[in-house]
């Protein structure tokens, strides 16, 4: 049921601004939900849930002024708290990505995580647990002059066996400049681990049916993490060069996807962690073109990582939006991160936060047609 705003307040009794619409998004055991919509001047619409700080959907032009969705995901809250949600448009928490054997040691304590998660029939800890920040109902806060809108959840220790008391708040802001921002800052009571990130999946052919394999995607990045067969980083850190693994020129997905290549053969396609090319604050992480709409997404990050995932567990058995079963590869993620399995690897990038600091992550989107 769409509100219909009128200045100075909603049919929920509370004053947001008129270019912040605010919906129902349904009913769930922990109460309403609410989808909250950023419009800028050039008609793009970003629509945010309250339920897991989700990217609902995100309408973008053509190069002939086209608009269309260009992410997959549901109607509901209800579909994004479903067994069958692989995580769409999802704020996720505490640790996005995988821990080996859900296992970590910290300050010498060892800490036990649910394994949620088993690729290659090797368990791991996938996405913060089986109640990760991604089926949390997250407190909004509109920002009209801005438009903006943040969310913030408080986890309690002990929340999924992760230690200390951590306060995350999420911000999207949709500019002028066509830019769809994501910035996270959290902060702990006590040492944690952690690796927040955003989990939308791309379609930019607006048509969800279609594959990606012939979206062009670049990445800047001139080593990737190869894994075990349990998808997790060995600790190597190889160069892409001469691999299937290389996109720092811009390539077709579906180009090299099917050749004989270890990396690819344990995950089943693209699914790794890829390391940026050393620079300071945020910078170009990704791009991505499909060639026959002409829309383009660039992603600029501050964290030394980005995941590529190309949709390889997608099987169109998932009812998404207006019920279209989402087909293998129909979709990718580009998720920008710390490295994958940090908290077991101290050759990594550290995944602690400790009392006093503050964790933040910023990653932006950038949409263009050409």
């Amino acid at each position: 049921m769409a509100a219909t705003l009128l200045a100075g307040g909603s049919q929920f009794g509370t004053a947001f601004a008129d270019k912040i619409a605010v919906e129902s998004f349904g009913k769930i055991a922990a109460g309403e939900t609410q989808v909250f919509t950023l419009t800028n001047k050039n008609g793009l619409r970003a629509r945010i849930s309250d339920l897991g700080a989700t990217l609902v959907s995100m309408e973008i032009p053509d190069k002939a002024g086209k608009i269309a969705d260009v992410t997959h995901g549901f109607d509901n809250a209800e579909g994004y708290l479903s067994e069958g949600n692989p995580y769409f448009g999802a704020t996720v928490g505490r640790f996005g990505n995988r821990i080996a054997n859900g296992v970590f040691k910290l300050n010498g304590k060892e800490y036990t995580l649910a394994t949620n998660n088993e690729p290659g029939g090797i368990p791991c800890h996938l996405h913060g647990g089986k109640v990760g920040f991604n089926k949390k109902m997250w407190k909004a806060e509109p920002k009209e002059d801005k438009n903006a809108v943040t969310f913030t959840y408080v986890s309690e220790d002990g929340e999924e066996g992760y230690p200390g008391t951590l306060t995350t708040k999420v911000t999207y802001t949709l500019t002028d400049a066509n830019e769809l921002k994501w910035e996270v800052e959290a902060t702990t009571d006590a040492p944690t681990v952690l690796n927040i990130v955003h989990h939308s999946y791309w379609n930019l052919s607006g048509d969800p049916t279609s594959l990606i394999n012939d979206h062009i995607l670049t990445l800047n990045a001139d080593k990737y993490l190869p894994t075990n067969a349990g998808l997790i980083p060995t600790g190597k850190q190889d160069p892409v060069a001469n691999t299937p693994m290389d996109f720092n020129k811009p390539t077709a997905i579906g180009a090299r996807v099917g050749e004989k290549f270890e990396a690819l053969k344990l995950g089943g396609g693209y699914d790794h962690a890829w390391v940026l090319k050393p620079g300071n604050g945020v910078r170009l992480a990704a791009r991505l073109k499909d060639p026959k709409s002409g829309r383009v997404m660039e992603i600029s990050t501050d964290k030394p990582a980005i995941q590529f995932y190309g949709g390889n567990f997608l099987d169109g058995t998932v009812a998404g939006k207006k019920g279209v079963k989402y087909p293998f590869r129909s979709a990718c993620a580009l998720e920008t991160e710390g490295f994958p399995d940090a908290p077991n690897h101290p050759e990594f990038p550290s995944a602690v936060l400790k009392p006093g600091e503050t964790y933040k992550h910023v990653m932006i989107h950038k949409f263009l047609a050409e």
